[in-house]
Formats: C-alpha cells, sequence, structure tokens
C-alpha cells in the first residue's frame, strides 16, 4: 500500500507496505536481481562488490522515497559476516542474501537505549553445543527473517565491552520467539527471545568471545548506511515544502515571499548541504579504512539525528494544519525521523561517542 501521491519536486512517491513483513518481498527479490541486495557484499561472496558510497547513493534514494527494505540489516550483517565468517560460512550466509532470497537480522539491542556492549543475553557450553539464552528488544528486519546474528556473551561482566560473541541462529531454530514490534514508522522490527536455543559451535563466527572489533565496525557502516538514508528523506522533505511555499498563496501572495519563512527554508538548506558532505566523507573514509573513520561515522550519525528531525518539523509547520492530517505525505517523513534518530544511536550517544575516541 502506497502513500498518496505529494507534491515532491523529485516526482518520488513515498512507499509505506503495510504486510506481514514490513516490506514486499517482491521488490526485495527484484533489488537482488538488479545486484542492489548485494551491493555491499563482496564479488568472491557472491555479491556485487560495492563500496559503502555506493550504498549511500542507493540508501539515499530509498529515504527519499521511504521504502522499506532489509538493505540496511544487510549492511551491517554482510559487515560481521565478512570480517569473522569463514568461507563456507560466508558463501552459505551472503550468497543467498545477494540474490534477495533471505533476509539476515543483526540482534544487538537488549535495552530503550542504544547501548552495543551491554549484552545479557548469554552463549554457554553443554557438552559439544552451545546454548543461547536473552531476548533482544529491538531488531530490525527481525520480523520474517532467514536467519539471525545475535550478539551474545561468553565471558565477562554484563557491560564489558569484550566477551562477546556471534551466533547465528536460523528462524526455525526450537526455542526461538519472534514478535513483530509496531513502530511508528510503520517499519518491521521485532522483539526476538532465545529459552534455551541450542546451536552447533560451528554456527559462532570468529573467536569465541572476540567478536567486539568486528562488531564495532559493522555498526559504523550501518550508521553511515541510516545516516545516507535519513539525508534522502531530508531531502524530499525540504525540497517538498520549498514546492508549497511557492504554490501555497496568502493575503494574496505566495507564503514563501515571507521573509520569516524564507529565513526558516535558508537555515534547512545550510544544514543540509553540511549533512551531505559528512555522509560522503565518512562513507569515503569507511571504504578506504582511515584511521578518522569511527569519528566520521559519529560525526554523520549525529548529524543525521539532528537534521532529519529538525527538517521534518520545519516541513510539517510550513504545511500548516494539512501537514499533521494523513491526507498528506509530509508526515511520513516525520515518523520515519523519529524512529531512525534513535537507531544505532542517536546523537548525544554519538558525541559522546567522538568525544571519548578524540581523547576527551
Amino acid at each position: 500500500m502506497a502513500g498518496a501521491p505529494g507534491a515532491g519536486t523529485s516526482g518520488v512517491e513515498p512507499i509505506f507496505v503495510f504486510s506481514p513483513d514490513g516490506y514486499a518481498r517482491e521488490l526485495w527479490a527484484e533489488m537482488g536481481e538488479l545486484g542492489i541486495a548485494g551491493l555491499c557484499i563482496s564479488a568472491d561472496d557472491g555479491g556485487s562488490g560495492g563500496s559503502l558510497a555506493d550504498v549511500a547513493v542507493v540508501m539515499e534514494e530509498q529515504g527519499r522515497a521511504l521504502v522499506p527494505t532489509p538493505l540496511l540489516a544487510t549492511v551491517s550483517c554482510a559487515a560481521v559476516v565478512e570480517r569473522l565468517g569463514d568461507p563456507t560460512q560466508r558463501a552459505s550466509l551472503l550468497g543467498p542474501v545477494a540474490a534477495g532470497a533471505s533476509v539476515l537480522a543483526l540482534a544487538h539491542e537488549e535495552g530503550r537505549h542504544h547501548a552495543p556492549t551491554r549484552v545479557a543475553t548469554s552463549l554457554r557450553a553443554r557438552g559439544d553445543d552451545l546454548v543461547l539464552r536473552g531476548e533482544k528488544s529491538f531488531v530490525p528486519d527481525g520480523h520474517g527473517a532467514t536467519a539471525y546474528l545475535v550478539i551474545a556473551r561468553s565471558d565477562g561482566d554484563v557491560a564489558a565491552p569484550s566477551g562477546l560473541s556471534v551466533v547465528v541462529v536460523p528462524a526455525s531454530a526450537p526455542g526461538l520467539t519472534v514478535t513483530r514490534l509496531h513502530v511508528v514508522d510503520g517499519r518491521n522490527v521485532a522483539r526476538v527471545r532465545f529459552d534455551d536455543v541450542v546451536v552447533p559451535r560451528a554456527s559462532v563466527l570468529g573467536p569465541l568471545g572476540g567478536a567486539a572489533p568486528a562488531l564495532e565496525r559493522a555498526r559504523d557502516r550501518a550508521a553511515v548506511a541510516l545516516s545516507a538514508e535519513m539525508l534522502g528523506g531530508a531531502l524530499e522533505a525540504f525540497e517538498r515544502t520549498v514546492a508549497y511555499l511557492k504554490e501555497r498563496r496568502q493575503f494574496g501572495v505566495p507564503i514563501g515571499s515571507f521573509q520569516a519563512l524564507k529565513h526558516r527554508a535558508a537555515t534547512m538548506f545550510c544544514e543540509l548541504e553540511l549533512f551531505k558532505s559528512i555522509v560522503l566523507e565518512a562513507s569515503r573514509a569507511l571504504d578506504a579504512g582511515r584511521e578518522d573513520a569511527p569519528r566520521l561515522a559519529s560525526v554523520a550519525k549525529a548529524r543525521a539525528s539532528d537534521v532529519f528531525v529538525h527538517v521534518a518539523n520545519e516541513a510539517i509547520q510550513m504545511h500548516g494544519g494539512i501537514g499533521v492530517t494523513d491526507e498528506h505525505d509530509i508526515g511520513l517523513f516525520l515518523k520515519r525521523a523519529r524512529v531512525a534518530e534513535l537507531s544505532f544511536g542517536d546523537a548525544a550517544y554519538h558525541r559522546d561517542r567522538f568525544a571519548t575516541l578524540s581523547g576527551y
């Protein structure tokens, strides 16, 4: 089900898919045929071998149209599998994803706020197998996923950055319970519970308890990819708003001629130009493996969280009463902005992380 046609200058119509899966499986399969689903997966693993900068271009266009697909989940999962998985694991997990035939979901969050190293889900030995127990509270594309990459603690205190492992759990595993959650932007997220789920040791990616560095890299890539999507949403909301300011007339003139509205539009334009620059720089830095890449990833996500919410709020204000009605698409951008703002860390989290990485 698509939203009502909007007045955006890009000619892109927002898409809201209300389905049991939270996204269109046919679209995901088509993205696989086009090589888009595997854009962030290396050619050796069956993907298209694109860069994060390439992925950012696609994510920006998805943001413009509010298209819900598992591409963001794929970015984070592919980074984990390619860094930690052996050749057999990479082939079995990434090949079907690149073809658009399956979906991997990264199960990491456990609380109401982003705290990537605070993990209580346990992974313990039982004979020749491992037993997984715990719950993940907010798993993107978790409903209907083919398998889950679960971050679990095999050693250490609940808040320790070390002692984390990644284990692959198929959706059909006994003891696994998936509950679809309904969030304001209509996207697919889930609560996933593990009640003594038994998995073989071969399902662990990389060394037991040594996954932290790979997970941090994966989160950086996901944060930048999400920032690119948020950039697309903010640009589309801005362009639609400017078009509306030129069309809507009051006191016999277009409301865009009012100085106060001109100033507000100019502020948004300046913020968006800075936003474009940091997303591009962060994606290139991660592709090049630069030392400052983690700091730039946090700058990008902090900027994304601030600007998208600001532009979406301004868009609602400048559209007036019609902006808060379900009959107009502009409100969909604010709904997406509010959820994306908190995903993979909000602005406050990433400013604090930037300060820590900078030695403050």
